[in-house]
């Protein structure tokens, strides 16, 4: 709950939550803007970098998170599909089936999203590590947000 206290607005949480923080990182990814307008329509490539903040209760260890477990849910595993050496296009791309001739020819490993860019993928991995962190701690912890790097000056951020 909060609660608005004073002239200077302060606000106040009364059920305190605590927050952890993790970082998947080196995941080098191409990938494609076709509605651009820009140089961004031709394929680019980036070592994305993912910021993760989870909110919840502390668990009989004193953890939000337990670090070690996203080796053992398959989270790294699902980034690593996913992000790295992979070339990411949008399923609505006019040039898709050149991409998947690419693919079947060993070329690419391709990954086809609804939307491609640093906004969507950060809301991509949002949705599905909120559902894996959610069902392994039974609603007791969430995801705050996401930001996806492309590198250190371009950042998009997803919250719910």
């Amino acid at each position: 709950m909060v609660k608005n206290i004073g002239l200077l607005g302060l606000i106040i949480k009364e059920n305190n939550m605590y927050r952890s923080y993790k970082e998947f990182n080196g995941y080098s990814t191409a990938f494609r803007q076709w509605r651009a307008d820009s140089h961004c329509k031709y394929i680019h490539g980036y070592a994305l970098r993912f910021k993760v903040w989870f909110d919840g209760e502390l668990d009989h260890r004193n953890w939000v998170v337990d670090f070690g477990c996203f080796k053992r849910n398959g989270v790294k595993d699902w980034f690593k599909h996913m992000f790295d050496h992979t070339t990411i296009v949008a399923k609505d791309d006019p040039y898709l089936k050149h991409f998947e001739e690419l693919h079947n020819s060993d070329l690419i490993q391709l990954r086809i999203l609804d939307d491609v860019g640093c906004e969507k993928f950060a809301e991509y991995v949002f949705k599905h590590l909120n559902e894996t962190i959610k069902e392994q701690t039974k609603g007791r912890v969430k995801v705050h947000k996401v930001q996806c790097w492309e590198h250190g000056e371009n950042m998009a951020e997803y919250r719910a």
